[in-house]
């Protein structure tokens, strides 16, 4: 029924993942036994008490406690309970560890779900989540290490005490590479790390320097980049030493970012801190940057779950309100926007879902291929779709996009977030050419995979010849990195689309994107009608 003063209802008690039948396919598609408890996560999350934890979480952001009373160093972080009990629901969901603790083949696939809908309820409680999942399979390979860390990393429980990790049931992991005269480029770093007990892959070491971002300083225990007398190294810096006495990280502030807002990251000074070298000597950089690998995965999941939340947030506006004698859903070009921004969060959601479960242990030669090539350009792609999209949904709802009692205001500040953590954009686009420069049969696989389905649909062979062309030039080849990058996620988007989406979907997608009058804004396309909007919303 209409309300009278033509205010829309907040969207509360709904299933993420019962309204979103996008997932609900690629679910039953591939993983079907995972189908009872995302039903059951997603009634959770949407419900009107989680809301307001993750509104809480964020309204209270947390405080920097450098000394005790009594004049000690203590640098702790205190969190509202909101965050703990939203970091708990995260853990309790597997999204610190599922896809490496769970033996089920679809493990990856259940992990992503997770990761795409909790992200649309609250994205601070990810970093130190995804950080931890992103730890393990680095960790795993010093398995004297791993041995004493298994169990804690493990556990599906979240220990918010501050703690030496021995004692604690669960912990956390965090990283601190950049450093504020390099950013991205790693080798700039200055931060030393000195032989103390032994030396090499598995000693002690006592670290000095400065981490300019150093993500979540609550975790148990950060992998950090430091130089040793080897080169470039990886080590394991716990927050309290093996004797029990805090270790010398000392936090010198927390950065106060535009969103993310409910998670802590900091800028701190390492004075003789106590580390473990992880990872061979010298070659330090590769190994955190495997764990970063895991993390643009994240960060693609999170992005498309960003998508996603615009979207519905948009779609429910629309369905109450009214405007010059209609529904706003009713009004051709208004639907027109919604499909188009309908069509982006499936195609993010499909082809994150759909990389996240290539990083299964039994996928094959062309499934890693994937994995080298389509990381980096999917973190590039749906990150930077998801700021826009975010953006035109804001405008959606008018002047009440605008005002923080509404939900839009944070979604649109958490949005950048994932574009520029673990590498911005160019950084993206040039990592996916260096990825088929050292890997050249990797791109003929995905490229011969995509062939496949493609078939003799020429709009999409057109823009394959041409991917095929482009990255055997090496006329201004750097260049047209994100033209190249861009090109490769639509066309891997469209033709999963074609697997595994509504065939209606997949054809707007595919004569959208292939249009010349698509880009720029949403919702120019002539490509969708007034009659495909209402048959893509009533689909999405």
């Amino acid at each position: 029924m209409q309300n009278p003063d033509n205010q829309v209802p907040e969207l509360k008690d709904y299933n993420l993942y019962l309204t979103d039948p996008a997932l609900r396919n690629i679910i039953n598609k591939l993983g079907t036994s995972w189908d009872q408890e995302l039903t059951s996560q997603g009634a959770v999350l949407g419900s009107e008490n989680t809301i307001r934890l993750a509104e809480d979480a964020n309204r209270y952001p947390p405080e920097l406690h450098t000394h005790s009373r009594t004049g000690q160093r203590i640098d702790v972080v205190k969190f509202h309970p909101a965050w703990h009990e939203m970091m708990t629901l995260a853990r309790r969901n597997g999204i610190a560890n599922r896809c490496f603790a769970d033996s089920h083949p679809q493990s990856w696939l259940a992990y992503g779900a997770s990761e795409y809908m909790h992200s649309q309820i609250e994205s601070g409680t990810m970093c130190p989540s995804n950080m931890t999942q992103a730890s393990i399979p680095v960790l795993q390979k010093e398995s004297n290490l791993f041995a004493q860390l298994k169990p804690k990393l493990f556990s599906m429980e979240h220990d918010a005490r501050d703690i030496p990790w021995q004692q604690k049931i669960a912990m956390t992991i965090g990283m601190g590479m950049t450093e504020k005269q390099g950013g991205s480029d790693l080798r700039a770093i200055t931060s030393t790390a000195t032989a103390h007990v032994g030396q090499g892959r598995g000693a002690e070491y006592l670290i000095n320097g400065h981490k300019w971002f150093f993500s979540a300083p609550m975790c148990d225990a950060h992998l950090v980049l430091a130089k040793s007398d080897g080169g470039h190294c990886c080590f394991f810096v716990p927050r309290w030493r093996p004797d029990g006495s805090k270790n010398p990280v000392e936090i010198q502030r927390l950065k106060d970012k535009v969103g993310n807002r409910s998670n802590s990251s900091s800028e701190v000074e390492f004075k003789d801190a106590w580390g473990i070298m992880v990872g061979e000597e010298g070659r330090g950089i590769p190994t955190i940057i495997e764990m970063a690998t895991y993390s643009r995965v994240n960060c693609a999941l999170a992005s498309a779950g960003f998508l996603r939340q615009a979207f519905s947030q948009s779609l429910h506006y629309v369905r109450h309100r009214q405007a010059f004698g209609k529904q706003l859903i009713e009004q051709p070009l208004m639907a027109r926007v919604l499909a188009d921004m309908a069509l982006e969060a499936e195609a993010g959601m499909t082809l994150s879902m759909i990389l996240a479960n290539k990083f299964s242990d039994d996928v094959d030669e062309s499934g890693i291929a994937w994995r080298r090539i389509m990381t980096p350009a999917a973190k590039f792609w749906i990150c930077k779709r998801a700021v826009e999209v975010c953006g035109e949904a804001m405008e959606v709802f008018g002047g009440n996009g605008y005002v923080e009692d509404g939900p839009m205001g944070r979604l649109f500040r958490d949005a950048p977030v994932n574009s520029i953590w673990e590498g911005s954009g160019n950084v993206m686009c040039l990592d996916v050419l260096r990825a088929i420069s050292r890997n050249p049969d990797d791109a003929e696989m995905v490229f011969d995979d995509m062939q496949k389905v493609i078939a003799d649909e020429t709009r999409l062979l057109s823009q394959l010849t041409w991917l095929r062309n482009a990255i055997q030039s090496t006329d201004e080849l750097e260049v047209n990195a994100r033209l190249i990058t861009q090109k490769l996620v639509i066309l891997a988007q469209a033709c999963l689309l074609i697997q595994y989406a509504n065939p209606v979907i997949a054809e707007a997608f595919i004569a959208t994107r292939t249009g010349p009058d698509w880009g720029v804004v949403l919702g120019t396309s002539t490509c969708i009608s007034a009659v495909d909007a209402q048959k893509i919303l009533a689909l999405s």
